[in-house]
């Protein structure tokens, strides 16, 4: 079975997994407020070490592409591009709400809607709706929560609601009984897995020269204070 690096970096969650096929190996993440750049490659190595490989062995690189944060997106994408050309080995990047949805399906029964959430700005949050078996149903979009919010679909259906951008939302969704919550956790490299596995033994890579982060937003810099 081949050996896939996959990381993710789209939140403030730094998270890197080592798995054969889509058994995960070993996983090291840390959820501390963007300091990607200082721990990515060193969870890198550590799973790696921890699994007893070495970088030659692998035989693909799955990356979380976005939507997220601006920056934590640039460096997970610089990073993977950088270990595929360096050992001639495929890219696959992966849509981040596709890899929540992925690691929120075995709290979905037949029929309910996943709707992993995206923290962004204020009460908006970047999602997408997804049927139980994980096919995407709708265009990720950044969307800000208020009382209407999935008010048609939830009078219609069961939705599941996760992600790191879900407890903001939580208060306006609890209303309709058929909103329900989901414990997966944040985005973790290990919900990469069996998209990654389908994806390499179906030969659909990326690009590596022009394959680059889904940002959904245009970024904007805050001004710097005085």
């Amino acid at each position: 079975m081949p050996l896939f690096l996959l990381i993710e970096t789209s939140t403030t969650v730094c998270s890197v997994a080592l798995s054969r096929g889509a058994e995960i190996l070993a996983l090291k993440e840390i959820n501390n407020g963007y300091a990607h750049a200082e721990h990515l490659t060193i969870f890198c190595e550590d799973v790696l070490r921890e699994a007893g490989v070495s970088f030659a062995q692998l035989d693909a690189v799955g990356v979380s592409k976005g939507p997220g944060s601006y920056t934590g997106l640039r460096i997970g994408m610089s990073a993977a591009k950088g270990f595929c050309f360096g050992l001639n080995i495929p890219l696959i990047a992966v849509g981040t709400l596709n890899a929540m949805a992925a690691g929120m399906r075995s709290e979905t029964h037949p029929g309910e809607l996943l709707c992993p959430m995206i923290d962004a700005r204020r009460m908006e949050v970047y999602t997408a709706l997804f049927d139980a078996e994980g096919s995407c149903l709708s265009e990720a979009e950044a969307k800000i929560m208020d009382e209407t919010g999935f008010r048609d679909l939830l009078e219609k259906q069961v939705i599941v609601f996760g992600g790191d951008g879900m407890p903001k939302c939580r208060e306006l969704l609890a209303a309709s009984p058929q909103a329900r919550f989901s414990t997966a956790p944040v985005p973790s490299a290990i919900h990469l897995a069996q998209i990654v596995q389908k994806r390499f033994t179906e030969k659909t890579w990326d690009d590596l020269a022009y394959c680059e982060p889904f940002y959904l937003k245009n970024f904007v810099a805050g001004k710097k204070k005085m």
